[in-house]
């Protein structure tokens, strides 16, 4: 019978594909855009600088980013060492769609992709004036030119026909038909082409929709699709090994500790009731990837978590940036 041996979580931020100088870049874009609170506003980077001051500024600096970064990279290697040392037949990656492969003409709570073939979105060729960083980034997401991945579609179709019968309403997709207007994303390119290291696994994608609203699904809702998912995977007759990887996260574009530490407390200590309960409001903008980990945690509730490391990334004074989190599950 089919076996969830392996449970994974990574960020995915474009910060993970470039230097530090460019991760300074960065910052200036932080103070152009609204910037969201785990209270569910949305402020300005002068009006967050008034209410936090400027006390991040040790900590964005290029020496502190610069082994921030070192320590990034060494939690990707271990990962890729964890899923090389499971050894899995099928990789089920839980990500966000950011109006890539669906949009706003068509955009499911969760869908799950059943194609032969998942297609990457190439920003590369879609977009002639695409700026430095966000080519460094697309060449990392497996978006800087069309890349095409092996599905799983056998297993993603007995996904979608158990989650049907457990009466979650699912989203299916499997075709990418013009890849150059509507393809796969960062979320599911990032973690073949960090981790995989150049095997081919068959991969089911599990799409949700973090960020547009109005039907974005609640915390509660992410952890009981996970723990369905691994009810489906046990009941499967075929033998396989299966590794489930949430892709994203944490708290971003404004860090904030209490949250990230929050989820990841309650990861650690199997507090259900902690991450069915995560408010919507905290979970805005960038910060919505969270529930990638919250369906995660609920489909790994049987393995320990074996490792975790954790690294707020700040990169202006008044504390824009993001929570990197790494993890690892297993028997």
């Amino acid at each position: 019978m089919a076996q969830i041996v392996l449970g994974l979580a990574t960020s995915h931020s474009p910060l993970l594909t470039f230097g530090v100088d460019t991760w300074l870049e960065k910052a200036d874009d932080d103070k152009r855009r609204k910037l969201n609170l785990s209270d569910g506003r949305m402020v300005s980077y002068a009006q967050l600088e008034a209410e936090r001051g400027t006390g991040y500024a040790p900590l964005a600096t290029t020496e502190h980013l610069e082994g921030q970064r070192k320590k990034c990279h060494d939690a990707l290697d271990r990962l890729a060492d964890e899923l090389a040392n499971a050894a899995p037949d099928v990789v089920v990656i839980v990500g966000d769609d950011q109006a890539e492969l669906f949009s706003l003409a068509n955009m499911p709570a969760v869908s799950i992709f059943y194609g032969e073939r998942i297609v990457t979105h190439p920003w590369g060729e879609a977009d002639e004036h695409m700026p430095g960083w966000k080519a460094a980034a697309a060449k990392g997401y497996g978006m800087d030119t069309t890349h095409t991945y092996a599905g799983a579609r056998d297993f993603s179709l007995a996904l979608i026909e158990g989650l049907i019968a457990r009466e979650v309403d699912i989203g299916a997709a499997s075709e990418v038909i013009n890849p150059k207007v509507a393809g796969f994303g960062h979320a599911y390119g990032f973690v073949i082409e960090r981790l995989f290291r150049g095997r081919e696994i068959p991969v089911a994608p599990v799409l949700l929709n973090t960020y547009l609203v109005p039907n974005v699904p609640t915390a509660s809702r992410c952890y009981d699709i996970g723990r369905h998912l691994r009810a489906i995977v046990d009941a499967m007759p075929a033998k396989a090994r299966v590794a489930v990887i949430a892709s994203g996260g944490l708290s971003h574009f404004t860090t904030d500790e209490e949250l990230d530490r929050g989820v990841l407390d309650a990861l650690r200590n199997k507090d259900a009731a902690h991450l069915r309960a995560v408010p919507a409001a905290a979970l805005k903008s960038g910060s919505s990837e969270i529930l990638n980990w919250i369906l995660t945690a609920g489909a790994l509730e049987h393995l320990p978590l074996a490792w975790m490391e954790y690294l707020p990334i700040y990169r202006t004074p008044a504390g824009t940036g993001i929570g990197m989190g790494f993890a690892a599950w297993r028997g």
